[in-house]
């Protein structure tokens, strides 16, 4: 026999997107580098209210006054996946729910959640002024340093157990989150000496579709 699966907790950016990071891909549209503030969290010199604090500065500083809806405007145009709609919708009509947990922009998850059907997102919000204007401030909602927390919030949200939740993530950020799951997946992996080796299954594909072929073998126990 297999495992019923109830929910399934998919990473955003780099799982659902085409581009490595909202936050990236906005640094991309407005022409700045956030390469130096990157690497400085990356080597714990700052933590993640400052990461924000200086992404948010760059978006400020190459287009003063930028507002909430000037982001949510240009995240429109960033890359997805294929096969999110078929996935979400197989997902559904099994009775499994789907939620994204994403240290990337709640904007993209929100857009994404809402025209692929699912059951609900967590991600980082922007602060702005009573006029949009963003104040430069991030509002953390996901701890990238320890995600698996998240994952569990969602899971007591949706009142699953963890042998009935699957995740989906790519790079070592989501290994915390794997570790909170009864199935882990890794799609596309940025690194295979981590993310992968830290997932129950790894998928290279261009097509996000290709996950399920992996969550309903192990629930008929194939």
């Amino acid at each position: 026999m297999g495992r019923k699966f109830d929910l399934v907790i998919f990473d955003m950016d780099g799982t659902l997107t085409r581009c490595k990071s909202s936050w990236a891909f906005v640094h991309e549209e407005l022409g700045v580098n956030n390469d130096e503030a990157y690497q400085a969290f990356i080597n714990m010199e700052i933590d993640e209210a400052e990461f924000m604090r200086r992404d948010i500065g760059l978006w400020i500083e190459a287009r003063p006054g930028i507002t909430d809806f000037d982001i949510a405007r240009i995240l429109t145009n960033m890359p997805l996946m294929d096969g999110i709609q078929e996935t979400i919708a197989a997902l559904s009509y099994n009775g499994i729910k789907s939620v994204i947990c994403s240290g990337g922009i709640g904007h993209a998850a929100r857009m994404i959640s809402e025209e692929f059907g699912f059951d609900g997102w967590l991600a980082d919000s922007l602060e702005t002024d009573e006029n949009g204007v963003l104040t430069g401030e991030g509002i953390r909602n996901v701890d990238l340093m320890d995600k698996g927390r998240s994952a569990l919030d969602l899971m007591r949200e949706y009142g699953v157990t963890k042998e009935r939740t699957v995740s989906v993530g790519n790079s070592y950020i989501d290994i915390s989150v794997f570790e909170q799951t009864g199935l882990s997946i890794a799609f596309n992996p940025v690194d295979m000496e981590y993310t992968g080796a830290a997932a129950d299954h790894v998928i290279k594909s261009s097509n996000l579709s290709d996950i399920l072929d992996v969550i309903f073998e192990v629930e008929n126990g194939d």
